[in-house]
């Protein structure tokens, strides 16, 4: 692993820590620069409205003395991050770490009870739902500023890090370029019937699905998961089965994100890849650009430490770790992509309120009664 850090000062991190707003975390400053009560959190304590708890999640321990932090992402990528925050700023950081789903479901139950400061979860949705229920503080301006604004949170309740995209893999031996789906509504087509792999149980698939509810409607998303089922669409477990089984040509085509691809290329070598990317480039869910995010948890009494964990993730040297080692999009500006991805422009995402992709308890309704899952 290549190394992206380099010395800084402590105090670059902190700045703007003041001037975090959280509810239920102690005094605000008004105007006149006086104290004054911040209003009382209400995140409540079992509405749990997205995903599903975790015994193992619930089982681990967290030291509350540390700045305490629940992952939705893996710990092998988050560890060295998280490690180089504690040498720069002292902060010592306590990790919990599940799916995002699991955390965040997990969250959700504890309330305002939680230990948790800070979330580190790879799904809008998971970031929307925690807003939703006011368990996420109001952050600064000057730290949502440093993010596209376009894939930040209206309400400043969290910062997007990382954007990954929707595409279809496909195998060039089995599908000439031209024969690929030209957009979202082809991959039902009868002309691809069993040939467009899925994961169902996948949170990137019921993301794609959710933002077709979002930008559509229900009957448009109901329809679309019927027209699956009718061509008997190849199910997989995830993500990373669907590119083995189109590496092994297994199957023509299948719906991923697009860093899966990456990865295996930047193991084995571009060259070696017999699957490709196709980007549906067509401005609907499709073309989804979905983001892993981070905010302060609400209820924190930690909350200018938390702030200052935020604005190290959005950090240039966070940005380029993130970008080159799992080959996902930076959320700041100068921050380069990884080699030959396209630009987040060409992709002609969506435009869509992210926040609304906390909508899932539908959307998994929906595909466990169509017979996916």
């Amino acid at each position: 692993m290549r190394s992206y850090w380099s010395p800084r000062r402590t105090a670059v991190l902190a700045a703007g820590t003041l001037v975090l707003a959280v509810a239920g975390c102690g005094e605000a400053t008004d105007d006149t620069g006086t104290a004054a009560a911040a209003p009382a959190s209400t995140c409540e304590a079992g509405t749990v409205a997205y995903g599903e708890t975790d015994p193992e999640v619930e089982a681990s321990t967290v030291d509350d003395e540390a700045l305490v932090v629940y992952s939705g992402r893996d710990e092998e990528l988050v560890a060295p991050v998280l490690e180089q925050f504690t040498e720069e700023t002292g902060i010592e950081v306590s990790v919990r770490y599940g799916s995002t789903s699991s955390i965040t479901a997990q969250l959700l139950e504890e309330g305002a009870d939680s230990p948790a400061d800070v979330v580190l979860l790879q799904d809008a949705g998971a970031l929307g739902a925690l807003a939703d229920a006011d368990c996420l503080a109001e952050l600064p301006d000057e730290t949502v500023g440093q993010t596209f604004a376009e894939y930040a949170d209206d309400d400043r309740r969290w910062v997007p890090l990382t954007g990954r995209a929707r595409v279809v893999l496909y195998d060039p031996q089995q599908v000439a370029e031209a024969d690929l789906p030209a957009d979202t509504a082809a991959l039902v087509d009868p002309a691809y019937a069993g040939q467009v792999a899925i994961a169902p149980g996948n949170a990137s698939f019921q993301a794609f699905v959710t933002a077709m509810r979002v930008l559509e409607d229900d009957a448009t998303a109901e329809e679309f998961l019927q027209g699956l089922v009718d061509g008997a669409a190849p199910v997989y477990d995830g993500n990373g089965a669907i590119l083995d089984a189109v590496e092994a040509g297994e199957v023509p085509m299948g719906l991923v994100n697009h860093y899966y691809w990456f990865e295996q290329a930047a193991e084995v070598g571009a060259d070696a890849m017999r699957s490709q990317l196709h980007y549906l480039r067509d401005g609907q869910a499709g073309s989804l650009v979905n983001v892993s995010g981070s905010g302060v948890v609400s209820s924190s009494d930690r909350a200018e430490d938390g702030l200052t964990l935020v604005d190290f993730l959005l950090s240039t040297q966070a940005q380029e770790y993130f970008a080159q080692e799992t080959y996902e999009y930076p959320m700041v500006s100068g921050v380069p992509v990884a080699d030959q991805l396209p630009s987040l422009e060409d992709l002609d995402a969506p435009t869509i309120d992210l926040d609304d992709l906390a909508s899932l308890s539908v959307t998994l309704q929906m595909i466990t009664a169509s017979g996916l899952a």
